[in-house]
């Protein structure tokens, strides 16, 4: 029984020893690709709402001030939630009278939801109806606190006797009262008797 007892030992030791060897060996195996780890750590960059054919109201004591309508909308919450418009959107400006006095159309932009800024890009055009005047621009911002638009980009204005061009601009909301940054292009100087 003894020869018995320490078979069984010697067994027992050689089974934990494996067993220790084989931990090892699964454990040295394991390594922490960077792209792997990364991936399964980094936060979700999905949209938590994407919604089509939209249209945002924007109004003052009941009278509608803007319309931005957009055929794709992405929502998304983050330390700062924006919106995002990929296929691009248009906003439209009425006045008390519920007339359209301009728009702002883009190829894209997105809409800072605390900031209440939103920046436009690509192919922005905005028309001020009433005077006929025309801004083309690759990047606007309109901050809707100031009630402002501005752009630090080259700029095309384009009014019924010249076109003007620049490096930026500043302008209200409207794109009635406008001043353009390091102006170029043909200018009409009125005269005054």
């Amino acid at each position: 029984m003894i020869i018995k007892k320490n078979k069984t030992y010697l067994f027992h030791k050689r089974l934990q020893s494996i067993i220790i060897l084989l931990f090892i060996i699964i454990l040295s195996s394991c390594k922490n690709d960077i792209k792997t780890v990364s991936s399964i750590c980094a936060k979700d960059n999905s949209p938590v709402e994407i919604t089509k054919d939209v249209e945002f109201t924007y109004s003052d004591s009941g009278h509608i001030e803007t319309l931005l309508t957009a055929p794709i909308s992405n929502r998304y919450v983050s330390d700062n939630p924006y919106i995002e418009l990929p296929k691009g959107m248009k906003v439209v400006f009425y006045d008390s009278l519920k007339n359209i006095t301009s728009s702002i159309t883009a190829n894209y932009a997105i809409n800072y939801e605390r900031k209440h800024i939103m920046e436009a890009k690509n192919n922005v055009i905005v028309i001020n109806y009433q005077k006929k005047e025309q801004l083309n621009t690759e990047r606007l911002i309109w901050d809707q606190n100031k009630r402002s638009i501005y752009s630090d980009k080259f700029v095309k204005i384009t009014t019924n006797d010249e076109v003007l061009f620049g490096e930026g601009f500043t302008s209200n909301e409207n794109f009635e009262n406008w001043s353009i940054n390091k102006p170029t292009g043909s200018f009409n100087i009125k005269h005054e008797d």
